[in-house]
C-alpha cells in the first residue's frame, strides 16, 4: 500500500482492523458479511505496546496467555523473527530493530493468514531495514500468508511486494502489479 504522507494508508489499515469505523459504507475482510475470527489478522500499526521492564519472551508469553494461546506459540514466534539469543533481554535495552522484531513476533503469535504492517521499516538504519524487509518477504513465502505493507517509499515497496495499491488523498488510484506502474503512468498521477 503505497502513497505519500497523509494519503490514508494508516487509516485504511486501522479501518481493516476495526480500530476505527467508516463514516459510510462497509468493510469486510477474510470473512464476507462477518467479522474475521479472533487472531485471523496479525498487525503492527504504529508502535507495538510492550512492557519495557519485561523481556521480549515475557512480553510474548503474557500476550499469548491473554489470547489463550499455547505457550509453544511464543517459541514459534521467536523462531519466525530470528530473535533467539536476545529474547531474554529487557525490552528497554533492545535496539529499535529488536523492538521491531518483537512487534512482528507479537503479530505472528496467532499464526494469522493475514498480516497488516504499517511502515515496518520506518526509523530503522539501512542494514536493519533490509533485514526486516527480508524477514517479511520470507514469512509471506514460507507461511503462505498475505502481508499488506504500507509505505510512502516506492523503493521500499519494490523490495517486498509484487502487487501494489496506490493511495492518494484517500482514494485508491491504482491496484495491480508493480510492472504496471510504468506503463500506466500512475506514478505521475499521484506525484
Amino acid at each position: 500500500l503505497l502513497g505519500p504522507n497523509g494519503a490514508g494508508k494508516s487509516t485504511t489499515l486501522k479501518l481493516l482492523l476495526g480500530l476505527i469505523h467508516p463514516t459510510s459504507g462497509r468493510i469486510s475482510i477474510l470473512e464476507p458479511r462477518h467479522s474475521p475470527p479472533p487472531g485471523a489478522i496479525g498487525s503492527l500499526i504504529e508502535g507495538p505496546s510492550y512492557y519495557p521492564s519485561l523481556t521480549g519472551r515475557e512480553n510474548l508469553a503474557m500476550m499469548a496467555s491473554y489470547l489463550g494461546l499455547e505457550r509453544s506459540r511464543v517459541e514459534c514466534a521467536l523462531d519466525a523473527v530470528r530473535m533467539h539469543g536476545q529474547e531474554n533481554m529487557q525490552v528497554r535495552r533492545c535496539s529499535m530493530g529488536m523492538k521491531r522484531r518483537l512487534g512482528l513476533a507479537m503479530a505472528l503469535l496467532t499464526d494469522p493468514p493475514l498480516m497488516l504492517l504499517d511502515e515496518p521499516t520506518n526509523g530503522l538504519d539501512p542494514d536493519t531495514a533490509a533485514e526486516i524487509r527480508q524477514l517479511i518477504v520470507s514469512l509471506a513465502r514460507q507461511r503462505g500468508m498475505t502481508v499488506v505493507v504500507s509505505s510512502h517509499a516506492l523503493s521500499e515497496i519494490e523490495q517486498m511486494a509484487d502487487t501494489v495499491g496506490i493511495l492518494c488523498a484517500g482514494s485508491l488510484r491504482y491496484q495491480g502489479p508493480l510492472s504496471g506502474l510504468d506503463s500506466d503512468g500512475v506514478l505521475e498521477m499521484v506525484v
